[in-house]
């Protein structure tokens, strides 16, 4: 019997992971029950991956306009001009669910899929970022996941010739079951030459080009819309297996045809695969498709129109072409010359339907304007998360030694060098990394000219999860501090959303109260959102990650040459701190590691504070009157000190607690809108500061002895912090 004639029963309904309310919508638009393959089709399209019915009532809340920006969320990326007729295309997504179960494929195909929505966009990337979380360095799987995860970005990234310049890795509990893989990518195009995906033209054909069909990743949109359960290592035949050689054949006959003028609309086929691109496509051109799917290349033998029109495999596009033989054949040549399949499989119409045919046989016909208008947007119940009380500092003991605190605490999981990581990327192909990996932001040079441009991804998950809000703006101000820090002015950022289940209040007050922070602090600093993603339901068993979203920022230095970074350059410099210190230990670093406790508010963000101490230190960094420059984080000044020291060959610091602060909570408290900045002339920098009414302190000097001082008497050497600081992370993925 064929697929398109099972009985469609309350069961299979719940098996796509559709609700009684959304099948009736389905039959309501239909006019009659759906067959299987018109019922995975809807499945896939209101999916929470596809259709953000959970979270777009909140996402369209963000600013997303400014005058450099050129496309805004929408799209495949965002995309913003950067001058001189150049723009900058990138964008943020998550490949959660499909790494826990299967780390390498799941890691290497989500750098895939963002690579596609960025060169889709008529931008070759120039460099990949990610974000990752995991478990607790103690849990069975861990190292498992991490070696997998890891080997499977740099297997795709190396292969691809793509440098991964930037990222963070960080480990909690709370991921133990359900690991965060967000992949970024960044790229240039002209500004004047950017491509869409809404298609135009009734008549005008619709082209397959890229790798065959097969059956990977089927369902993989509905997979990573759901929890994971006791049941969830069965999923692996849903997560895609990739083929990094296929893409940058197919990356290089994308540009090669942007470079003609046969184009009308072109899609990456990402998740929901073939029902995702060819309905958004038609749905943004208010037009119709029809499909024959008899003609989509398959690697497989009788594939199913289901199978066709859901699976996942990588490196595909849809593309519309300008009618004509003389367009076909133009563009057939070059996916002919780069040995990629190029597949005619339908054509566009003025029905307003998907209408999907298998040779002479109608297996589905979907109304699409009613569909995607039809598509479910969810008001879900929220409750605010109460908020924590603010730790007395008296209640957090002293060490027994400022540095051998920080010993502790720079070779935490979460502080401790990721060398071991960053060195199986390729962080210097193509030749133009400028700033490489371990400092606040990346940065590489646009060919050509004299900009450059700063990168980095961020977010603090336990000020989130004490108070949502407070960590939603920390995470957008984390990234501004840090490309600011290089002395770029931040443009735009794009997210990532990766919450639990949206169903349950205080889940979905999270994602709420993370929203109204990034709005703030985007508002603020003049930084809107380009591009993003969400990623719900990551729980196993019931048990929530912590609420995390992840920030991608972009910026650009108008001449590279200027950059400025965190490690010490000279011995006898002044040491200088920007901004006001209180000596906030609520959440931090050291309460966790040292004291053994998650508790208390978060350090409070004040944006204009941000916005003031940032313009001030980006002009200092412009002026040449700093030599180094670092934000102050996680683990607080004194983690910042030890960084620039161990970015330097033989240089210490010499440094003097601040008067009326316990000195551990001086050192280790994580105020925000702080940097630290070394200069020649501190007198000058303290009297810019002044001018500018900017808090600003000159707390030492550099040393030429290899010590790091935090206080008299209590000193330790800058190699054997190094020591603790390289080694963690490769002697815990060495053990057995």
């Amino acid at each position: 019997m064929s697929i398109s004639n099972v009985a469609i029963t309350p069961e299979i309904v719940a098996e796509h992971g559709l609700s009684e309310d959304e099948y009736a919508s389905i039959l309501k638009i239909l006019g009659r029950e759906p067959n299987m393959t018109e019922l995975g089709v809807f499945s896939a399209m209101y999916s929470e991956h596809c259709s953000y019915k959970s979270s777009k009532k909140w996402l369209k809340t963000l600013p997303t306009e400014a005058p450099h920006v050129i496309q805004g969320p929408g799209e495949n990326a965002g995309v913003i001009d950067i001058g001189d007729g150049e723009a900058a295309v990138f964008k943020i997504e998550s490949h959660n669910h499909p790494s826990f179960i299967e780390p390498y494929q799941g890691a290497a195909t989500g750098v895939g899929g963002i690579l596609r929505d960025v060169f889709t966009m008529g931008a070759r990337p120039i460099a990949n970022l990610n974000a990752l979380r995991f478990g607790s360095p103690e849990h069975a799987k861990t190292r498992h996941l991490v070696g997998g995860v890891v080997a499977g970005i740099a297997g795709y990234g190396n292969c691809m010739g793509i440098p991964t310049v930037a990222g963070e890795v960080n480990f909690h509990p709370a991921y133990n079951g359900n690991i965060l893989v967000n992949a970024m990518t960044v790229g240039l195009a002209p500004a004047d030459r950017i491509f869409y995906s809404a298609a135009a033209g009734a008549g005008n054909p619709v082209i397959y080009v890229g790798a065959k069909t097969g059956r990977d990743g089927i369902h993989g949109a509905t997979m990573s819309s759901a929890e994971f359960n006791e049941d969830s290592e069965e999923k692996r035949p849903t997560v895609q297996v990739g083929d990094p050689f296929t893409e940058k054949l197919l990356l290089e006959a994308c540009l090669e045809l942007m470079a003609t003028d046969t184009i009308i609309a072109i899609q990456d086929m990402g998740a929901a695969g073939l029902t995702s691109s060819a309905v958004e496509m038609a749905g943004k051109g208010g037009l119709g498709i029809e499909m024959d799917l008899a003609k989509v290349p398959a690697r497989e033998e009788k594939m199913t129109p289901y199978e066709l029109m859901l699976s996942e495999s990588q490196e595909r596009m849809l593309i519309i072409l300008k009618p004509g033989p003389e367009a076909e054949a133009e563009a057939r040549a070059i996916f002919d010359k780069w040995e990629l399949d190029f597949a005619v499989i339908g054509h566009l119409t003025t029905t307003g339907n998907l209408v999907l045919k298998m040779g002479e046989e109608t297996v589905g016909d979907i109304p699409i304007a009613p569909m995607v208008a039809e598509s479910p947007e969810y008001d879900r119940p929220w409750q605010p998360t109460p908020a924590a009380p603010v730790l007395d500092p008296a209640s957090v003991p002293a060490p027994a030694s400022l540095t051998g605190a920080l010993k502790d605490l720079i070779g935490s999981p979460d502080l401790c060098s990721r060398r071991w990581v960053w060195e199986q990327y390729d962080h210097l192909i193509m030749g133009d990394t400028a700033i490489r990996p371990g400092g606040d932001a990346a940065m590489v040079r646009v060919r050509d000219s004299k900009k450059g441009l700063a990168v980095c991804v961020d977010c603090t998950p336990r000020y989130v999860k004490a108070a949502p809000e407070t960590g939603g703006a920390q995470a957008v101000a984390e990234t501004w501090r840090n490309i600011t820090a290089t002395g770029a002015k931040p443009l735009a950022v794009t997210n990532n959303m990766n919450f639990g289940n949206p169903t349950k209040p205080e889940i979905m007050g999270q994602f709420v109260g993370a929203i109204n922070g990034m709005k703030a602090a985007c508002l603020a600093l003049d930084y809107p959102v380009v591009s993003g993603n969400v990623s719900l339901y990551n729980e196993t068993e019931g048990k929530a990650i912590l609420p995390t979203p992840v920030i991608g920022g972009v910026g650009v230095i108008a001449d590279i040459a200027k950059r400025a970074t965190v490690a010490f350059k000279e011995a006898d410099e002044a040491i200088v701190v920007i901004g006001e210190t209180t000596g906030w230990l609520g959440q931090s670093i050291y309460l966790r590691e040292v004291e053994g406790r998650e508790e208390g508010a978060p350090p409070p963000v004040d944006l204009a504070l941000e916005k003031k101490n940032g313009d001030f230190v980006r002009g200092l960094i412009e002026a040449g009157s700093v030599t180094a420059c670092h934000d102050i984080s996680d683990g607080g000044l004194a983690v910042a000190l030890a960084e620039m020291a161990l970015g330097a060959k033989g240089l210490g610091a010499e440094v003097v607690p601040q008067d009326g602060l316990a000195a551990h909570a001086w050192a280790f408290g994580e105020d925000q809108a702080r940097y630290v900045v070394t200069a020649k002339d501190a007198d000058a920098v303290l009297r810019a500061a002044e001018k500018a009414g900017v808090s600003a302190s000159a707390i030492g000097r550099t040393t030429g002895d290899g010590e790091l001082k935090l206080s008299a008497g209590d000193s330790i050497s800058v190699s054997m912090l190094r020591s603790v600081f390289e080694e963690r992370l490769p002697d815990y993925m060495a053990a057995s």
